[in-house]
C-alpha cells in the first residue's frame, strides 16, 4: 500500500521536480521551499446502545472492507464540527436523528482507499436514538441491526480503531 505523498513527483507550488520526502508525513521542494503535509483526516463513529443493552451495528456496503461489521459514521467534512458530522452521518446511513451526543474517545486508524493509505483520527461518540422504529440502512450501510452488547466481538469489526473503542465500551470504560 502506497502513502499518498508518493504520488506527488512535482512541487504543486512551482512545478519543480526537486520535490522530496521531508519526513514521514510531508514532502518539501528544494527549489522554492514549499512543504506539502499530509495530515490525518477526521472521522466519526456512533456508539448507540439502546435500553435493552444492544449496540447499533451496520454492515459495510462499500469498499474498503465491504461486508464487514462497522459502526455508523464517516468522514468530517470541511467547516463541519465532529458532532455535526456524526448527526449528518447518522441521518445518511440510518435515517435517525440522534440526541445526547457525547464524546468518548479517539484512536488513530489507517483507511485503505483507491490504492493508498488514508491516515485518520477516528472520534467515537455515544449517542441516543429517540425512535428506533425509523431506522433504515442507506448510503454506506448495507444493513443495520441491534447486537446484544454481550455478543459483540470487537475482532469482527472492520477497523482497528472501532475494535479498540468496542473493547473499551465492553469493559465499561466509556
Amino acid at each position: 500500500m502506497k502513502h499518498i505523498l508518493s504520488y506527488f513527483e512535482y512541487c504543486p507550488h512551482c512545478g519543480s521536480r526537486d520535490f522530496r520526502e521531508h519526513d514521514a508525513f510531508s514532502k518539501r521542494c528544494g527549489a522554492c521551499g514549499f512543504t506539502l503535509y499530509h495530515n490525518a483526516s477526521a472521522a466519526v463513529a456512533a456508539l448507540v446502545v439502546n435500553a435493552r443493552g444492544e449496540l447499533l451495528v451496520c454492515r459495510r456496503a462499500l469498499e474498503p472492507k465491504r461486508g464487514m461489521l462497522d459502526l455508523p459514521g464517516g468522514f468530517v467534512e470541511p467547516r463541519e464540527t465532529a458532532e455535526n458530522a456524526l448527526r449528518r452521518e447518522m441521518r445518511e446511513e440510518t435515517g435517525a436523528a440522534v440526541e445526547n451526543v457525547e464524546f468518548c474517545c479517539s484512536f488513530p486508524n489507517v483507511y485503505e482507499y483507491s490504492g493508498y493509505e488514508v491516515h485518520t483520527i477516528d472520534l467515537f461518540f455515544r449517542a441516543e436514538i429517540p425512535d428506533e422504529t425509523a431506522l433504515f440502512a442507506s448510503d454506506d450501510a448495507a444493513e443495520l441491526f441491534w447486537l446484544p452488547l454481550a455478543e459483540v466481538n470487537p475482532d469482527d469489526f472492520a477497523f482497528a480503531s472501532a475494535r479498540e473503542a468496542l473493547r473499551r465500551l465492553k469493559a465499561a470504560k466509556l
